[in-house]
């Protein structure tokens, strides 16, 4: 409970009647969102606002609104999964410019629909990529690191930057042992593949994709048929990199040609190797981060951007593995 001789109220005023409904949201979904996570009370008298609460949230419920109503300015529509990013953002970093983050469009898909990054880790990670030639994307499900990856790729391949595209994976967890899986080559990989192909989908017409396929514009294949080539004037993807091996990403990492751009993806918290085998991610992260013209970027749970929930299972595992490792020093003594 906050006391009454530290309770703030301030007034906020939106001129414009229709960019402060969009503001509002429906049935004034929005500020119920902010009210609710910074525990502000916000009472509304048309276009105006009356925020009350604790001194702090009060400033932090202004700064977002005050933002966001800038950017619907801007005519950049506002939703509520927007509103949850701001609130988080400038949560973190009450000196951030949402603009910087909301107005910078990545990519507009095939279903018309904008990409652009939904909290600063986002925009670093684009902004890596756009200005180094190899950049690795490393933090947990969830996070956009692929997805971003491929809106970047495909944008690349639209305006002539790139004459190709190139996805890969590690096809099979611990060494990509495909033998035993029934099928010929092509469904034994499609599996692996398969979220890949999801998020090309998402960015490209069917036909297109097929159309560009049949032409070796955008390939698609497990990491072990990139060996012995050299990838000049492409767009290329690893994805799943904790589980390669060193080997494996020596291998890849080895294939970039001229004009290449080179995107790293991988979770070293999910590594499905067998256990002995160090990740190649991992060793990556380790030697290569001092080499001018790549970057790395980490992304952490607080970044991730799909349910809610999934932030909540990821600090649940977290959890477990610190309860885990305090067992074992505990009894070691």
């Amino acid at each position: 409970m906050v006391e009454n001789s530290d309770i703030k109220k301030n007034r906020l005023s939106f001129p414009e009647i229709t960019f402060a409904q969009q503001l509002f949201g429906e049935h004034n979904q929005n500020l119920q969102m902010i009210a609710k996570a910074l525990e502000v009370t916000i009472n509304t008298k048309g276009n105006t606002l009356i925020v009350e609460g604790d001194p702090v949230d009060v400033s932090l419920a202004g700064n977002i609104l005050n933002q966001l109503y800038a950017i619907i300015k801007e005519k950049r529509p506002v939703f509520p999964t927007d509103v949850d990013h701001a609130i988080k953002i400038l949560s973190q970093d009450s000196r951030a410019n949402l603009k910087d983050v909301f107005m910078d469009t990545v990519f507009v898909n095939s279903k018309k629909k904008q990409i652009s990054p939904k909290n600063l880790s986002q925009k670093t990670y684009i902004d890596a990529i756009r200005n180094h030639d190899m950049v690795f994307g490393i933090g947990p499900a969830g996070t956009g690191k692929t997805y971003l990856a491929m809106a970047m790729a495909v944008e690349s391949l639209a305006k002539g930057k790139t004459s190709r595209i190139i996805l890969t994976r590690p096809a099979v967890e611990a060494g990509e042992a495909l033998g035993f899986l029934p099928g010929n080559l092509a469904e034994k990989i499609d599996p692996y593949l398969r979220p890949l192909y999801d998020a090309l989908h998402d960015m490209m017409r069917f036909e297109k994709i097929s159309a560009l396929m049949q032409n070796g514009v955008i390939e698609v294949a497990p990491l072990a048929f990139m060996r012995g080539r050299t990838l000049n004037d492409a767009f290329i993807i690893l994805d799943e990199a904790q589980n390669t091996t060193s080997e494996q990403m020596k291998m890849f990492l080895t294939r970039i040609g001229f004009s290449s751009k080179a995107v790293i993806t991988g979770d070293i918290t999910q590594t499905d190797l067998p256990s002995g085998t160090s990740s190649g991610l991992v060793e990556c992260k380790n030697i290569l981060q001092d080499i001018e013209g790549i970057k790395f970027v980490f992304f952490t749970k607080d970044d991730v951007v799909r349910h809610r929930l999934v932030q909540k299972i990821i600090k649940a595992y977290e959890d477990l593995e610190e309860r885990k490792k305090n067992k074992k020093l505990q009894g070691g003594f």
